[in-house]
């Protein structure tokens, strides 16, 4: 072997030397992602999304790139004993999300872990002060104290509670039958009460219809009674103009009497037996001589451009 080839030789593993620490040295960091650098053991730099370059053999990721986005946690079921020493099961789902990297990778060792364990923790806590049925009725109340108190406790690891929920509330067997039961009953009862609404709903309608229909047919017999005796009225007239009895022939002496004494006539005389119809338009006649003849005194005095008065209007 020559010089040459041996210069080759060199510069050839130079090249690769060379290609491989830039290889080494070039980092992509993918988005929603971070990558924790150290430098000779101590906490270099965060890298976020992009092209970066690392010094070799002196830097290094401190474990796994690190996703930044929401995350959903779901811990087994814990038993949990309430006030009034029920003992139930909940499982819980936790959603967070890493904001600070490095808090995270050094601030608590297995995030995880330590975000099940405060969870069980808080929602024992929590639990134990509310009894069964309030327990049952209150998950909005639980999940929020559990969301704030868990988001206060997890800001030094750099993870930001989102949302926490109660997946499942699992109470005892003889609870769970109990509370069957009772809703069975309560659905029955709803049942009969709308049935109950729905017959009274029913029976007020028949009976609305009953009393429309009872006062649609009083008023076809107040007609047809109406009808029938203003028929018999209107014969009864033709026949007494026809041919007036005595009776016709006073009740129209009633009737020119009542239309004297409403008028202005100073002298009316009646007859002490009222049924005389003779004598009555005897009386009538002689009211209204007196009063002719006034009219006639007073006709010849009315200025020609000035219309006679009424009769009635002047003297009745």
């Amino acid at each position: 072997m020559n010089g040459w080839q041996i210069f080759l030789t060199v510069i050839c593993c130079l090249a690769a030397v060379v290609f491989l620490v830039l290889i080494l040295s070039v980092k992509i960091v993918k988005q929603s992602t971070a990558i924790v650098v150290e430098r000779l053991g101590k906490y270099h730099k965060t890298f976020d999304t992009g092209l970066h370059l690392m010094l070799p053999f002196f830097d290094r990721m401190a474990g796994k790139p690190i996703s930044l986005k929401e995350r959903v946690a779901d811990f087994q079921p814990q038993p949990v004993i309430t006030k009034d020493n029920v003992t139930m099961h909940i499982d819980t789902v936790v959603y967070f999300q890493v904001t600070d990297p490095k808090l995270y990778t050094y601030g608590v060792d297995r995030p995880l872990s330590a975000i099940e364990n405060l969870t069980a923790t808080t929602l024992r806590n929590i639990v134990g002060e509310m009894e069964l049925d309030e327990t049952l009725t209150s998950r909005d109340t639980v999940n929020s104290k559990m969301r704030i108190i868990l988001d206060e406790a997890t800001d030094p690891w750099g993870i930001k509670i989102n949302r926490v929920e109660l997946k499942n509330i699992l109470p005892p067997k003889d609870i769970q039958d109990a509370m069957e039961k009772q809703m069975r009953a309560e659905r029955e009862r709803r049942e009969a009460i709308l049935i109950a609404e729905g017959e009274k709903k029913s029976n007020i309608l028949v009976a609305e219809g009953e009393k429309q229909a009872a006062i649609l047919r009083a008023e076809a017999r107040k007609m047809a009674l109406i009808a029938e005796a203003e028929g018999r009225a209107t014969a009864i007239k033709k026949i007494n103009d026809a041919k007036p009895d005595a009776a016709y022939l006073t009740l129209q002496g009633f009737e020119a009497l009542k239309y004297l004494a409403d008028g202005k006539s100073t002298k009316i005389i009646v007859p002490s037996n009222i049924q005389n119809v003779a004598s009555l338009f005897t009386s009538i006649a002689e009211t209204l001589t007196p009063v002719k003849e006034e009219e006639s005194s007073k006709e010849e005095k009315i200025p020609e451009n000035k219309p006679a008065e009424n009769f009635t209007e002047k003297y009745l």
